[in-house]
């Protein structure tokens, strides 16, 4: 249908538009937003009756010259500037480019044949952002001679998508290559050089299947273990970093990043007596033992931290059962917990699976766990971050309530109401009481008499000695916002001095999950493994709560729901290792800078 021209009003100024009665009332308003400045948000439009986004506009009877009014002002902060970078379309763009733009799809990774166990701890291990920047600096040492690398470097060799050809052993730069070579393409890639050079690092990687074709299934639990040691061989800390990484204890980027350690006492069942047994250990991850009543993941991993074994006991000359308590004495960033479902069967002499469903929650308090150091440390800077989330939550809950009461009067002000949507809400009440006092028609002269006589004078007070006065919703705002961020300076000052001394530490105790990998199937020898990866949102922005499943080469989007499915409970996909990211303290702006 052809357009019908019409004239739009606002503030004095009329327009001439050309509206396609075939869109809906949101198409028209964008074509309002770029002749007004008015956002659609901030739109009011009225054709003989209220514009919804969704009103079709074949429905309001449109005719040439007809007067349409548009009620709104732009927001201040909204500044319509000609665009400082030319725009460049998607069919203009390389396929490395479409590849880095906002929300793009990432790549997965082909399999070559039972290769899904390495696929989904790649993709688990690339969601570490820390660790990506790691790999992007990283540069290897000296590489043996032979053909592969007398003629090129390993940097030539990814130029052409063979990293790792002259890597040798250097699992690490095949690691670094392969990553690139993702972030540069949508499409399922083949990971061949990172494969063979893990093969030839780790030979028992390149088991041939009992059936004589291809490789055979391995545990990506396996594979994970022998990526976090040889990373945390190769990527030592700087020599600018270490003499203060030492400190700490660090000695490479994954002790300073993935690395806690426990405080272990040992004591005897049978001899409470004798002397418990004290030291220290490191931990790149922690565990979470599986047994007939574990149902859910803070069961499993106390099971795991108060074991029992049998050992001579010297007091008593015999074998003796101890009880081997670990107590977390420092929390990493990045937390890898592994669920031990796979066991050795003697019976079947192959790896069985446990089949139980074991819960896990998207945000864990792990400070139960911790040493009563560090936990009196944690626990306050824990529950004051609580307070101060409560405190948001109740804002936003406040102003998603404001938006919806000014929405609803500035529909009825549309409709010939006389309430004004730009006022304070207490002042929008006693509009929209004296609008009806006045619909039911005016009072006797007697009740007047009698509010005047009970009315109070200028002088006297309605509340406390003094005129009630009200408060713009602007100047509620301001208050809310410096009530949140004193909460916040108070959080901060709240951080132990140990803590703040440790950055790449976890702050808080608490952790949020970021990554899952999942195994189907009933036996670590066979089966099937995926990722989940929480997406990230764009700098400034919130996120959406959904995530990537990685299938392989299939990569889809999936509500959070979805991951509640994983806990197990049969041979469908269930959850073998959890990757946690601290949950951080928040920042202050002041005066434009973070704090």
């Amino acid at each position: 249908m052809a357009p019908v021209s019409v004239k739009v009003k606002h503030q004095g100024k009329t327009y001439d538009v050309d509206v396609d009665t075939d869109s809906t009332g949101e198409e028209l308003k964008m074509q309002l937003f770029s002749l007004t400045n008015v956002e659609p948000e901030n739109q009011k439009v009225l054709a003989g009756k209220l514009v919804k986004d969704d009103t079709p506009l074949n429905s309001l009877g449109l005719k040439p010259g007809k007067l349409i009014t548009l009620m709104g002002s732009p927001s201040a902060d909204v500044v319509m500037e000609v665009p400082k970078e030319k725009m460049k379309f998607a069919e203009d763009m390389t396929e490395a480019e479409l590849a880095q733009q906002e929300g793009a799809t990432p790549a997965g990774l082909q399999n070559t044949g039972n290769t899904c166990y390495a696929n989904a701890t790649l993709q688990t291990l690339r969601s570490i952002p820390e660790l990506q920047q790691e790999l992007i600096n990283y540069t290897p040492g000296a590489q043996p001679s032979g053909p592969s690398s007398s003629m090129f470097t390993p940097d030539q060799l990814a130029q052409y998508g063979i990293g790792g050809l002259g890597g040798g052993n250097d699992l690490t730069t095949a690691l670094r290559d392969l990553y690139k070579q993702m972030s540069e393409t949508q499409q399922g890639f083949p990971p061949i050089m990172f494969l063979t050079t893990l093969r030839q690092k780790f030979p028992q990687f390149a088991e041939r299947a009992k059936n004589g074709h291809g490789y055979a299934q391995q545990d990506a639990e396996e594979v994970w273990t022998q990526l976090i040691q040889t990373l945390h061989t190769s990527l030592q800390l700087p020599e600018g970093e270490r003499s203060d990484a030492q400190q700490q204890g660090f000695k490479s980027w994954v002790d300073k990043y993935m690395g806690g350690r426990f405080e272990v006492t040992t004591t005897c069942d049978d001899a409470p007596d004798e002397e418990p047994q004290k030291q220290k250990d490191e931990f790149h991850d922690l565990k979470c033992n599986i047994q007939g009543e574990t149902n859910h993941l803070a069961e499993g991993m106390r099971i795991a931290l108060n074991e029992k074994l049998e050992k001579n006991s010297p007091t008593l000359g015999r074998t003796a059962t101890y009880t081997r308590q670990s107590r977390i004495a420092r929390l990493p960033k990045n937390l890898p917990i592994h669920l031990i479902r796979f066991f050795w069967r003697r019976d079947t002499q192959k790896k069985a699976k446990i089949l139980r469903k074991v819960t896990f929650q998207h945000e864990i308090d792990v400070t139960e766990f911790c040493t009563d150091e560090l936990r009196s440390k944690l626990i306050p800077v824990r529950d004051r971050l609580r307070e101060v989330r409560k405190e948001e939550e109740d804002v936003e809950r406040a102003k998603k309530r404001q938006k919806r009461m000014r929405k609803d009067a500035e529909e009825e002000e549309a409709v010939g109401g006389k309430v004004r949507s730009d006022e304070p809400m207490q002042k929008r009440k006693e509009k929209e009481e004296e609008r009806q006092t006045k619909a039911t028609g005016p009072a006797s002269e007697a009740e007047l008499k009698k509010e005047k006589e009970t009315a109070p004078s200028k002088d006297d007070t309605v509340m406390g000695g003094t005129e009630e006065t009200y408060k713009t919703d602007e100047e509620i705002e301001k208050e809310r916002a410096a009530s949140i961020l004193a909460s916040k300076k108070e959080l901060l000052a709240a951080v132990h001095p140990d803590l703040k001394a440790d950055p790449t530490s976890n702050q808080t105790g608490l952790y949020e999950l970021r990554a899952v990998v999942t195994h189907q199937g009933s036996s670590a020898d066979s089966g099937h493994y995926t990722a989940y990866v929480k997406k990230t949102a764009a700098p400034g922005k919130a996120e959406d709560g959904k995530w990537w499943w990685f299938n392989d080469e299939k990569v889809q989007e999936v509500e959070s729901e979805k991951i509640e499915t994983l806990a197990g409970g049969g041979e469908s996909h269930s959850a073998l290792i959890l990757l946690y990211r601290s949950v951080e303290l928040p920042t202050i702006e002041e005066n434009g800078t973070k704090a």
